[in-house]
């Protein structure tokens, strides 16, 4: 019989800390899209999905501009 894992528990960021973590994240990627190089419209997108048990820690975040991220969700 296979074993069920239990869920973890994610910790969610308070509005003020993920902002933080956000610039955090631009400034590191030098506010460019890191898919294909664009200077506008940055937003941060989770690598793993929070929906896929993804998490806030800065590895997991990329900045990426409006475009390419749309791309990455398939919209």
């Amino acid at each position: 019989m296979k074993r069920v894992k239990p869920k973890r528990t994610r910790i969610k960021l308070s509005p003020a800390e993920y902002e933080e973590l956000r610039f955090q994240v631009l400034r590191r990627d030098g506010w460019r899209c890191q898919a294909c190089g664009r200077r506008e419209n940055l937003e941060v997108h989770h690598k793993k999905l929070r929906s896929h048990l993804g998490s806030d820690p800065e590895e997991n975040l990329i900045t990426v501009c409006n475009s390419c991220h749309s791309a990455m969700h398939g919209s």
